[in-house]
């Protein structure tokens, strides 16, 4: 498993932008497909976007799509969540994850390692 660390979060006005990444610490980063997830007050933790391994596929919540991007440097084992448009909804603690290799990248379960996280607050 990877280690995981995210960075990148902060209060931000509704309209701006962040972007968060993922580092990643252990053996084969650019084997694995990533997923970014988030875990609002009082809520479940949800899905947000994944990308598969060569970064070439990706995916998202209907919820983010057209306002997030999500993207990967293997090189620099590191992944991002280029996040546009933020709204007041969007704020949680965002969490970046490593896929399993197995099961669907919008199920929580098709993850088994995960960062503690990085708040992202959005205000009106």
């Amino acid at each position: 498993q990877l280690l995981l660390e995210e960075s990148g979060g902060r209060s931000v006005q509704a309209g701006g932008s962040l972007r968060l990444a993922c580092a990643a610490s252990g053996w084969g980063f650019s084997s694995y497909a990533m997923g970014w997830f988030r875990q609002a007050a009082g809520k479940e933790r949800e899905f947000v976007a994944a990308i598969d391994w060569s970064g070439s596929n990706k995916y998202y919540a209907d919820s983010v799509k057209g306002r997030f991007t999500i993207s990967r440097d293997n090189a620099k084992n590191t992944f991002y969540l280029q996040m546009n448009s933020l709204k007041v909804e969007d704020t949680a603690i965002y969490y970046c994850a490593q896929h399993t290799g197995g099961g669907d990248y919008y199920y929580l379960r098709s993850y088994d390692s995960w960062g503690r996280g990085t708040p992202v607050t959005v205000s009106s």
